[in-house]
């Protein structure tokens, strides 16, 4: 018997998992060092009171609504069974540990339970590691359908800009007709010489207008590590709406450009805010197939200081049904294959990760407003 109780004692003090005998009525009837260790009590603290109120400080039983799990000592006492939970226990206000906690029950000679053994295995390392692989996997995850969201775009943009391309390429091959015309005359006269300039001027306008585009789409197509920097908000829009403005002219929408007069400065990331904007004008312009007006507003809130930017069509509108849900990743009210549901949600998250907001109202009929919101600096 001296060597069982040395034997217990041994396994139950040295053991690296935390071991408390419970009564059926919640009272502890022992615990070990490593118990003891984490619920930051002594034994004589301890031994006697409700587990209840040594862990949590409750003068009661704890309630799922309480802790945000079910008791798994109530779960034995009720069952009969052995039963586990994980638990967060806060050990400070900044710092939280992560325990599996498991419950035996010790039965009499009726089958009656007498005793229920607790015991608490600390798992925070192996928790944080696995959130840590898990956020990692999310953010990847992420990171590819932003990508793929910018290659939809970027599809779009290409579709609209070849056209916008063809036509300064036809001026270029007119003027360069016009100037081996003139060439071939012989010397050029003062008047053919003039034309000449206004020619070689013309070409050099369209090459450049051309180059912008390309450099554009280039730009935007590149997939690039998010750079916070100090930006003018203005900057962006003005090259979204270069980018776009042929596609809404295409479809025959009218801009109504009003920005800013004085620069709207805001930490951001111009890549993603780029792409924000441009998902927000092609919904603006799916939303118009007739037609319409789509205004593009940039002001400093007169309250708040911050950096207001508002995008209104006067398109088909929003059910009320469906306008609390459209933030939400792979919800679309398009057809089948004409959407991927996830242009939203990625400028949702974007908003959210440049700390700054996006409210939407829109009417059946009348049309939609987005207005987004940074802090100014």
């Amino acid at each position: 018997m001296i060597l069982e109780k040395m034997s217990y004692d041994v396994l139950f003090q040295q053991s690296n998992l935390g071991i408390v005998v419970l009564n059926p009525n919640f009272t502890i009837v022992d615990a070990n060092k490593t118990y003891l260790k984490a619920v930051k009590k002594s034994k004589a603290e301890a031994v006697g009171k409700p587990c209840h109120e040594i862990v949590w400080g409750y003068a009661v039983p704890c309630l799922l609504s309480q802790v945000g799990f079910e008791c798994p000592l109530v779960q034995t006492l009720r069952t009969g069974e052995s039963a586990h939970v994980i638990h967060e226990y806060h050990v400070s206000e900044d710092q939280a540990r992560y325990f599996n906690i498991a419950t035996y029950p010790i039965r009499d000679r009726n089958d009656k339970i007498v005793r229920v053994i607790e015991l608490w295995r600390d798992i925070t390392k192996e928790f944080s590691s696995r959130c840590e692989a898990r956020v990692r996997r999310i953010e990847t995850d992420m990171k590819k359908l932003i990508q793929e969201d910018r290659m939809i775009s970027l599809g779009k943009l290409a579709a609209s800009c070849v056209h916008e391309i063809n036509n300064p390429i036809q001026g270029l091959l007119t003027f360069s007709h016009l100037i081996q015309m003139i060439l071939e005359e012989g010397v050029p006269t003062k008047e053919n010489m003039e034309n000449l300039k206004k020619y070689v001027s013309l070409m050099s306008g369209e090459l450049e207008r051309c180059g912008n585009i390309v450099s554009g789409l280039l730009s935007f197509s590149r997939e690039s590590p998010v750079e916070y920097t100090y930006m003018d908000i203005n900057e962006v829009l003005n090259a979204v709406i270069s980018l776009t403005h042929h596609k809404m002219e295409l479809a025959d929408i009218r801009p109504d450009k009003r920005l800013s007069p004085e620069p709207l400065m805001i930490m951001g990331d111009a890549n993603q805010l780029q792409q924000c904007f441009l998902n927000l004008i092609f919904n603006a312009v799916e939303a118009m197939p007739m037609g319409g007006e789509l205004s593009i507003i940039s002001e400093r809130d007169s309250v708040s200081e911050n950096s207001r930017i508002e995008i209104w069509d006067t398109g088909c509108g929003i059910r009320d049904e469906d306008i609390s849900h459209i933030f939400d990743p792979f919800f679309t009210t398009k057809e089948e294959g004409e959407g991927t549901g996830l242009g939203l949600s990625i400028v949702y998250g974007m908003v959210k990760n440049h700390k700054g907001d996006i409210k939407v109202k829109s009417r059946v009929g009348k049309g939609t407003s987005f207005t987004l919101t940074f802090p100014s600096l």
